[in-house]
């Protein structure tokens, strides 16, 4: 059946793959493939619930006899609290409880890296929205109005809201001591030769907004008391096991006792990655031996979970008279706000592609991440590579200008390779194909421009807007980004997959069970293929995700369906030897040329069945749990940043081209053309609609979407009301090619593919601005006043 999917290649198998890279499959219409297994276009089995409403999500989930809780959340970004007054609250008719800091049963604080995060306030808020006090009642809107009535002294302090200033001597720690989070530094090269060498240097400082993750399904979660005095958890989240962590020490309780069920999860994108509701829920349903429902509204899901890091930028590209670069400076600063969350790490991503998809080979790079009294930043789609990318790509059409050259010709010139050695001294070792991406955008014929009467809807604002076509340019931008696949900087990776093999009204039914987080990536889905393809069984139910399982890691990074489908592959194969074994010795000959499929074991030659798989089962019950690892990274070292610190890199392009009303300052992205590397298209159907999601949520950094956070810490516009997102009105058409180059070292040759389109898709759209106006346009989101206020040329 092959080599264990946990084996690592030798170096004559990953000299072969490198020679293999240049010859990929071009899934120019992936729609030609059939089937439920590995690589088919397979439906997903919660998509018709979803598009019906009948999915349960976890704000559906109901109980007989429980009990509603909300949030008692501070208005202010930085105060003292001299007092809580709770006796109004608790004296209301249908509250069963107020609870405070002095309630917490255990560990006061957690955290994603750095337990710093307070359960509830103790004696100072930090952020505007930092849980202060719980309330539970009959109905949420008893539970309302009591936390209304929990009276909350506050010493309101100056807050600290600029990320530069935060790190000025004399500042006030937000925390104990310094606000500085992580100083990450990175120094390759000589930079003193290659600023000899370099006969063309520019530089640009550029700006990145807070942007929210705007899921659709706001936190949510149904905490129950068990007999053995523990609690259940029914929660949409990122990582199972990760909460389990934090979560059992706050409520004092060993992990043994503290089970978490995933509930249907309505969108994360990074959000729902650290805690929310879940040490509150379960606290109220450990105090009150009731079931507790808590679902955030809208307005407090802005206040409930972390966005994406605003960053300042400053890149200098030095680069020969021909377009070679010699060296790249940056310093980036990431405002991590009141706490740590995934900071740490975020901050590293960032400074690990400055670089970006290209040759590059001398390097310093100072990546900042500061603490401030803004709301808490960590993970989101991209997880520091966005900020990043946008300022490399930025930089590199601003050096392509300086030298007079195609801005495609200069990416194309110094694209990465296989073989190219990072700014952390790392070898590329897989698949690195820059160039055939670009050059497959390169040849996308371009899209026409509208002549003679137009259609409003096609015109810049739309048909809510004054322009008729007048004063319209057309620009077009390219743009390309690189990100680590899977856990980097020396973090073990691991997925636990336990899958069952049995016999139901005379047919074989696979079970698998894992913890992989479903938040619409389509891991369930993946998870039946890889069981159809590998056991030859059509009858596959995957079961919920729960902490009964071992670890499957989290929902991000890229690398949820890397990790679990090398878990469920190792399982199912274990169960495949078995059937076959047990076929050979029922025909007295070897299992070598005997496979699965159809329900039956096969002779793989001919294709005729030569056993039933539920006759080889019969009454038995056969499992296996199969532990799936990726090989070992290293931890950068601190003070010139070296190390091989990741196992795999994805890559996407896009090529946006855009009409801008250069008076009014109104802008219609017209196309956003993509070129993607994926390894290996699972299911093709899936990784469409992933690159598309991406895509758009580049298009709404681009364009639209910000938290605006005034001078006090505020939050001025917590609701969908005013933070806006693209609609499908603002969505262009995106062509999408797939390329498969296989990874030597994943299940399948597959590859991340959700975080890889938020690079590129972002700085493209903003290249294509600058295409057509000349303007500078240094920080997104771009507002119309940023274009029209200018004269453009």
């Amino acid at each position: 059946m092959g080599r264990s999917p946990n084996a690592f290649h030798n170096s004559n198998v990953r000299a072969q793959a490198r020679a293999e890279v240049t010859t990929p499959t071009l899934v120019r219409d992936a729609r030609t493939r059939e089937g439920q297994g590995v690589g088919a276009r397979a439906r997903r089995p919660d998509g018709a619930l979803k598009v019906t409403g009948e999915f349960a999500y976890s704000s559906d989930l109901w109980m007989e006899g429980m009990v509603w809780a909300t949030t008692v959340r501070s208005p202010h970004a930085a105060a003292r609290i001299r007092s809580i007054d709770v006796s109004k609250a608790a004296a209301l008719d249908g509250v069963h409880a107020v609870l405070t800091h002095e309630d917490v049963p255990g560990a006061k604080t957690y955290g994603m890296k750095v337990a710093d995060q307070l359960v509830l306030a103790i004696d100072q808020v930090r952020y505007q929205g930092e849980p202060v006090a719980l309330v539970a009642a009959d109905n949420p809107e008893t539970a309302r109005r009591a936390a209304e009535l929990v009276a909350v002294d506050y010493e309101v302090m100056e807050p600290v809201t600029d990320a530069e200033l935060a790190l000025a001597p004399g500042t006030r720690a937000v925390h104990d001591d310094s606000n500085l989070v992580r100083h990450v530094k990175i120094r390759h090269g000589d930079m003193e030769r290659a600023r000899i060498d370099a006969e063309v240097v520019v530089t640009g400082e550029y700006e990145v907004g807070m942007q929210d993750q705007a899921f659709l399904g706001p936190e949510s979660g149904l905490a129950l008391p068990s007999p053995d005095g523990g609690v259940e958890l029914y929660v949409s989240t990122q990582w199972l096991h990760k909460d389990l962590e934090q979560l059992a020490p706050c409520l004092a309780l060993p992990p043994d006792k503290v089970r978490l069920t995933m509930a249907g999860i309505g969108g994360a994108f990074g959000g729902k990655e650290d805690l929310s509701v879940h040490v509150h829920a379960c606290m109220l349903a450990l105090r009150l031996g009731k079931p507790v429902k808590m679902v955030y509204n809208r307005y407090e899901s802005f206040f409930g979970h972390v966005h994406r890091h605003p960053a300042k930028m400053r890149y200098e590209h030095g680069a020969t008279r021909d377009g070679k670069l010699v060296y790249v400076k940056a310093r980036l600063m990431l405002d991590g706000g009141a706490y740590a969350s995934t900071s740490p790490v975020v901050i590293a991503n960032a400074a690990y592609f400055v670089a970006g998809a290209y040759e590059v080979p001398h390097a310093q790079i100072d990546g900042f991440a500061v603490y401030s009294n803004n709301p808490p930043c960590g993970a989101m789609r991209g997880f520091g590579a966005v900020q990043s990318a946008y300022g490399c790509e930025s930089n590199m059409d601003k050096l392509a200008r300086e030298l007079d050259m195609d801005p495609l010709e200069l990416r194309l010139r110094n694209a990465m390779t296989t073989g190219t050695i990072l700014p952390t001294g790392q070898e590329v070792d897989g698949p690195a194909p820059v160039r055939e991406l670009l050059n497959a955008l390169r040849n996308r014929p371009m899209p026409k421009p509208e002549e003679g009467s137009r259609d409003l809807r096609l015109l810049p604002g739309g048909v809510g807007n004054t322009t008729h076509g007048e004063g319209i340019r057309r620009g077009v931008g390219y743009a390309v980004g690189v990100k680590a696949t899977g856990y980097s900087g020396g973090v073990d990776d691991i997925s636990t997959a336990r899958v069952t093999l049995s016999v139901a009204a005379d047919e074989p039914v696979v079970s698998i069970h894992t913890a992989a987080s479903e938040c619409g990536q389509g891991i369930t889905t993946v998870q039946s293929q890889i069981a159809t393809t590998e056991l030859g069984v059509t009858q596959v139910v995957v079961l919920p995700a729960d902490t009964r399982i071992g670890d499957a890691g989290s929902a991000s990074a890229s690398r949820m369906t890397w990790m679990s489908s090398g878990a469920v592959q190792g399982a199912c194969r274990q169960l495949a030897q078995e059937i076959l074994r047990r076929t050979a010795d029922s025909l007295g000959r070897n299992a070598t040329g005997l496979a699965l499929r159809d329900d039956a074991v096969i002779d793989a030659a001919s294709g005729a069945p030569v056993a039933a798989i539920a006759e080889l089962v019969g009454t038995e019950t056969l499992e296996r749990v199969f532990v799936y690892r990726h090989r070992k990274t290293e931890a950068i070292d601190p003070e010139r940043g070296q190390g091989n610190a990741h196992i795999a890199f994805s890559f996407c392009a896009h090529r946006a081209v855009v009409d801008v009303d250069v008076e009014l300052g109104l802008v219609r992205v017209v196309e956003l053309a993509v070129a993607q590397d994926v390894g290996r298209a699972m299911n093709p159907m899936a990784v469409e609609g992933q690159i598309e999601g991406g895509s758009a949520q580049g298009l709404g950094l681009a364009l639209m979407e910000e938290i605006l956070v005034d001078d006090l810490g505020r939050v001025r516009n917590p609701s969908f009301t005013d933070y806006l997102i693209p609609t499908i009105l603002d969505v262009p058409p995106m062509p999408i090619e797939l390329f498969e180059f296989p990874h030597p070292d994943s299940p399948y040759g597959l590859n991340g593919v959700g975080e890889p389109p938020t690079l590129s898709s972002t700085p493209a759209i903003m290249n294509a601005l600058r295409d057509a106006t000349g303007l500078d346009l240094p920080r997104v989101p771009v507002h119309p006043n940023e274009i029209a206020l200018h004269k453009v040329l």
